[in-house]
């Protein structure tokens, strides 16, 4: 449990318990044996208390308490020592899987209710097929107290089966080979029924926290000047968690620290004065501040002579303000070749449907993203105003048609051009993109089967046209001696007015 204010988590508090298991004998054992040696007794019978909140024969929620039946049950003081001591155990708890701690915060009351969601425990396969968990009880009671216990938990194959091979087969019968349904007549008021009686499951607004790639609202007023103008803005940032996920947004895009961030939100012009985020001037100086960190480190790279790789994690979790969309199969996208070992075409979508365009470049490139590529981009998303996931689509494309080896160079006036096209067919989500791409290389498959078939038709008729030549008449009448003394006579003639003139 992370928690960095202790009167936020006090004994006047309230809380739930949610279970949707109940305990068997091996869970006991389980937690008797592996579990309570790892953590320790108290929490292990903080886990037992909090699992009788619920009744044995029933899952779902608890009645809401205050945390001081906790504490008197328990025996622990309600005091700063005992808050302390009470989030020790119940991290130990969360750290092996047996518990999940969330804070929901109420507006209307501004208060915070915990809700203490229980784990079941591991089975004993699972638990031993985990390394870590199976090395933690190894340094808490030794190597062969580990090998001990597991003998316990497992039952042994029969002495007839040992040194026998066996070929084994699954003569199952599956569910319709035995049962009909009646798949003919839908019965809505059974659905309508079940959806109501339904237990639902309490969802708080998400918060991408320091370790998800976000910063919470504690490290940022905590490095936040006094005596800025926007303070106050900044102050809402607590309860206003949409306005924190927009601000968490611009961090996870533009690879900001907590500096940077306190910085950027200490200009003019950041918030409105509703205390809003103004998200494109937002957007704006962090990618003026991303170049500029872009550039000194290719100047540390070329000094020192290394290249760092800037590779992201392509299962991150996501953030706000959007959640994670799904890729529908018709329109998956085939994985480029420098992918194909990294991931498969699901992860590969996936990353181009919900990953920033900033982030998928840097995992085109090896080291740094050439500045040019990223000026053109950075038009795109600033100036053009495409969505991130339509910048994605065509970072594809483009890198398709390098893969390719077409003569085709990928310069500014092309990436604008495409991107202007974009924008006139009205191509805003990630299905037209594809749509998009698939419909040029239609037409860029028909173009080269007609220059194709121009060429062959070429080769099969003339060349060149033939054009007529002049023959010399040598089979005509010869010229009488009065035509050639006519001739003579207007050549003395000719001559005769040249000399004069």
């Amino acid at each position: 449990m992370r928690m960095t204010n202790f009167l936020h988590y006090t004994e006047n508090h309230r809380y739930c318990v949610y279970r949707d298991f109940c305990l068997s004998g091996l869970d006991d054992k389980m937690l008797s044996s592996i579990y309570q040696p790892m953590v320790g007794a108290f929490a292990i019978s903080l886990y037992r208390l909090l699992c009788t909140h619920v009744p044995l024969e029933k899952v779902g929620y608890s009645p809401i308490d205050q945390q001081r039946r906790l504490f008197l049950t328990l025996g622990l003081e309600p005091s700063e020592k005992g808050r302390r001591y009470l989030i020790e155990q119940t991290s130990r708890l969360e750290a092996v899987g047996l518990l999940q701690t969330s804070r929901l915060y109420a507006p209307e009351n501004d208060d915070y209710i915990y809700e203490y969601e229980l784990q079941t425990p591991l089975s004993p396969s699972e638990f031993f097929n985990t390394q870590h968990l199976t090395l933690l009880l190894r340094d808490k009671v030794g190597k062969f107290a580990v090998l001990a216990l597991r003998e316990q938990l497992w039952s042994k194959e029969p002495q007839e089966w040992t040194g026998v091979s066996f070929n084994k087969e699954n003569i199952s019968v599956p569910f319709y080979d035995i049962f009909e349904l009646n798949t003919h007549v839908i019965d809505y008021e059974l659905e309508q029924a079940l959806t109501e009686v339904e237990t639902p499951r309490k969802q708080a607004v998400p918060v991408v926290s320091a370790g998800e790639g976000g910063l919470n609202y504690a490290d940022i007023i905590l490095r936040f000047p006094r005596e800025s103008r926007n303070r106050v803005f900044v102050e809402r940032l607590r309860h206003d968690h949409e306005q924190l996920g927009v601000v968490n947004y611009v961090v996870r895009k533009y690879d900001l620290n907590v500096q940077d961030l306190c910085r950027l939100l200490d200009e003019d012009g950041i918030f409105s004065s509703q205390g809003e985020v103004m998200l494109d001037d937002l957007q704006h100086k962090a990618s003026l501040h991303f170049r500029q960190g872009m550039k000194l480190q290719e100047k540390r790279q070329v000094t020192a002579g290394k290249v760092v790789a800037l590779h992201q994690e392509l299962s991150a979790d996501q953030d706000v303000p959007a959640e994670e969309h799904a890729v529908q199969s018709e329109y998956y996208v085939e994985v480029p070749l420098q992918f194909q070992s990294k991931c498969d075409i699901h992860q590969y979508n996936m990353m181009l449907r919900n990953e920033p365009y900033t982030r998928l470049l840097q995992t085109f490139f090896p080291g740094s993203v050439p500045a040019h590529f990223m000026d053109m981009f950075e038009k795109i998303d600033h100036s053009y105003k495409l969505p991130g996931e339509v910048i994605n689509i065509l970072i594809h494309y483009l890198m398709s048609l390098i893969a390719a080896g077409g003569d085709q160079r990928i310069n500014r006036n092309f990436v604008e051009a495409i991107a202007s096209n974009m924008l006139l067919k009205q191509v805003d989500t990630y299905e037209k993109a594809v749509q998009y791409i698939r419909d040029q290389a239609k037409s860029k498959g028909k173009q080269a089967a007609a220059a194709s078939r121009t060429r062959t038709y070429a080769k099969g008729g003339k060349g060149k046209p033939e054009i007529p030549v002049a023959q010399t008449s040598v089979g005509g009448e010869s010229v009488t001696e009065e035509e050639y003394e006519e001739m003579l006579r207007l050549a003395a003639e000719m001559q005769t007015s040249k000399k004069r003139g």
